[in-house]
């Protein structure tokens, strides 16, 4: 049974890497768990809390003598230097901006497991920290530019004049892009966004934003889940809608960033000095080198014109307990993944694509880079379109041969049948047409209230059909019953999914 040391982060660092409640989700994994005194301090995460769910409370040097350490930060030389021989190391490595940092690691004979190297694929999702940070950033980059901006998010008309909205430019829709774009829209602002992957635009139309395209000849297709450079044409058409942007817009927030390589460079001084005074700039990549010019990583700069630029790094661990909360489920999802015996023994198993992604260094060597992993195809080449199973003048001529039969039908209906006969075909032919035209149009958010009318519908065609059941007629009467069956199997499905329908509310609106 090994023992998971749960230490405490460097001054500044407010997340801790397990939470009390995680704790004892370890412990079923077959694991001792012993943590740092005051390791979640910062988080509002107490000892004793950590004690009740069965933790061992120790010093520092024995949290960082555990089999495995979880941290949430790289660790310094000096903590290097506590990790014994053949332990395993499971935080935030950056991995490809810190060689130096993996050879420490693999000089002490540590196995270390990056969070931050998780491929984007489906069955890593779980794991996915960078994504689970990135929601916290982007939700609180908002929250940090409403601080600065000195007015409403939302319009208002008040006895004291109208207030118009904030018009807000997020730059990349990844996952901080998204949360920035429904904070914003849900705050009552008018939000653009931009990303070189059109793909995204029913993304940003769901969360309350608008997509401004960015329309060149490429088609921008990501092989491992991560962002891409940009080509020359895409970033010379860009630069344009960003100095329109500026001179507009009131709030940029930017979160362009390509793991392993310095931030791309969106807005330059002179669209900051286009912008209007007050105006502010949340840059999310400052700590990459920036995606705006005059950025400064962990800085809060204000120009000469009075625009503010936010290159805050810390932004996720401006919401601590959360973070944690978020951070140490991605690290007990990596746990059950390599304790598959709930024996409380690590093992690796580096033929999964996943934990060999993570794994950068084991046993005395440096395995990082992984293999690469593809998870989206790249698109297949175009080819002629298919041939269609009728041409479209064979299916227009088809179509108008049976509607001149159906009229034909309808007038010797009305001309030979005795009445009421053809007045009854008459309606019942108008209703079909009207009905297939109306329904067929309807709106799919309109669908449960067409439902509702649709019943009662049924319902008086049922109370007609048992009048017609005493009839004289045999055809009649066998008409009749057909009829009260088929309009009864619909009122009792049109019931039985709209109870569906609202057990389903009254489960989301539980929770």
């Amino acid at each position: 049974m090994s023992t998971i040391g749960i230490v405490a982060e460097r001054p500044g660092e407010t997340r801790v890497a397990a939470t009390p409640d995680t704790v004892a989700k370890l412990r079923a994994l077959g694991y001792e768990v012993a943590v740092e005194r005051g390791a979640g301090a910062a988080s509002s995460f107490p000892d004793p809390a950590y004690a009740e769910q069965g933790a061992e409370l120790v010093d520092r040097a024995a949290a960082w003598g555990a089999d495995v350490v979880l941290k949430v930060v790289a660790p310094t030389d000096d903590e290097i230097a506590l990790l014994h021989d053949g332990s395993t190391l499971v935080a935030l490595l950056s991995p490809a901006q810190r060689p130096e940092l993996l050879e420490a690691l693999r000089s002490r004979g540590v196995t270390a497991l990056a969070m931050d190297a998780v491929p984007r694929i489906s069955r890593a999702q779980s794991l996915d920290v960078l994504s689970s940070m990135a929601n916290i950033s982007g939700y609180r980059a908002v929250v940090e530019a409403a601080n600065e901006f000195g007015r409403f998010f939302t319009g208002q008309i008040t006895a004291a004049g109208k207030v118009p909205p904030a018009k807000v430019l997020v730059a990349g829709v990844g996952v901080a892009g998204l949360a920035a774009i429904g904070t914003a829209a849900s705050l009552g602002a008018i939000v653009r966004a931009t990303d070189p992957r059109p793909e995204v635009a029913d993304q940003v139309k769901s969360v309350g934003g608008e997509y401004l395209a960015v329309e060149v000849g490429e088609q921008m297709v990501s092989t491992d889940g991560y962002a891409k450079a940009t080509s020359e044409a895409y970033d010379a058409r860009a630069a344009e809608i960003y100095s329109e942007q500026a001179a507009e817009v009131d709030i940029v927030i930017t979160t362009a960033a390509i793991p392993g390589r310095a931030a791309p460079r969106l807005l330059t001084a002179a669209d900051v000095a286009s912008m209007k005074p007050g105006s502010v700039i949340v840059d999310l990549a400052a700590g990459s080198g920036g995606n705006v010019e005059g950025s400064v990583a962990g800085e809060r700069v204000v120009t000469a014109n009075g625009v503010v630029i936010l290159g805050y790094t810390d932004l996720a661990g401006r919401l601590p307990g959360q973070a944690s909360q978020l951070y140490s489920t991605n690290v007990l999802n990596l746990l059950k993944l390599v304790t598959p015996e709930k024996n409380g023994v690590l093992a690796l198993d580096l033929e999964d694509v996943v934990q060999r992604s993570i794994t950068v260094t084991r046993a005395g060597e440096t395995t990082w880079p992984p293999p690469a992993v593809q998870v989206s195809a790249t698109p297949a080449a175009a080819s002629s379109p298919p041939v269609e199973i009728a041409p479209k003048k064979e299916r227009r001529g088809l179509r108008t041969a049976l509607v001149l039969l159906g009229i034909a039908v309808l007038f010797a209906v009305c001309a030979f049948a005795p009445p009421p006969l053809p007045q009854n075909f008459l309606v019942l032919t108008l209703s079909v047409v009207v009905g297939f035209y109306v329904i067929g149009h309807v709106a799919h958010a309109l669908h449960t209230p067409l439902m509702s009318v649709t019943n009662a519908i049924s319902g008086i065609i049922v109370v007609g059909a048992l009048v017609q059941l005493v009839s004289p007629s045999l055809l009649v009467q066998v008409l009749a019953a057909v009829a009260v069956l088929l309009a009864s199997i619909n009122i009792f499905g049109g019931f039985a999914v709209t109870r569906r329908m609202l057990a389903m509310f009254a489960a989301g609106a539980s929770r």
